[in-house]
């Protein structure tokens, strides 16, 4: 049984309104969780250095090669469990996370222990933006009025970086970004007609 196994449309926390339709609905990929959320790069050369300057210390102060290298082979596993860690948190926020865009709204459900819903109506949203990557994923931040502000750290990490005073909610990491933008636009702009 999933914990999302009462919703009654995937990605919504209950049936869509009468003259509301869903639109577009996504998800993350781990990878793009693990690479621009988690930061997997700089962790694994954080871990780099950290044994590089393990062998420059060892020989620096003569110890055996043997030493040296039980040493690095223990780094090296904490690294690597580090990082499979990591890119287990990354699955599970991606597999958590359900984007979605009705007619009149945003819904952002995710949460890895407490799952959360958030709905952003469009007449709250004051413009979109699409930024895309290499791996052709891309993030959709969202610019609120003022009225509809939400905290940072219940956006985390659904939220543009380093916008913690005026938070941003952002759909990230979503393969085809293009077309979820395209259809988000088709949206507001009708919603605003």
């Amino acid at each position: 049984m999933s914990e999302f196994e009462f919703e009654p449309v995937r990605g919504l926390p209950a049936a869509l309104p009468a003259g509301e339709s869903l639109l577009w609905q996504g998800s993350p990929t781990w990878k793009s969780m693990l690479v621009r959320v988690l930061h997997i790069r700089s962790v694994s050369l954080y871990f780099a250095g950290i044994l590089l300057l393990r062998m420059i210390w060892g020989w620096s102060s003569g110890q055996t090669a043997q030493t040296i290298t039980v040493s690095m082979l223990w780094l090296s596993a904490f690294g690597l469990a580090t990082v499979a860690f990591l890119a287990w948190v990354a699955r599970l926020m991606a597999r958590g996370t359900v984007y979605s865009v009705t007619s009149r709204r945003i819904v952002m459900r995710f949460g890895m222990v407490v799952p959360m819903s958030i709905n952003i109506p469009f007449t709250a949203i004051l413009s979109a933006q699409l930024r895309t990557f290499s791996d052709g994923t891309g993030d959709i931040p969202v610019q609120l009025d003022g009225n509809g502000r939400i905290a940072y750290p219940h956006l985390w990490p659904h939220a543009k970086p380093w916008a913690v005073k005026h938070p941003e909610p952002m759909l990230r990491g979503i393969p085809d970004p293009r077309s979820a933008a395209d259809v988000l636009a088709l949206a507001l702009a009708r919603a605003a007609a």
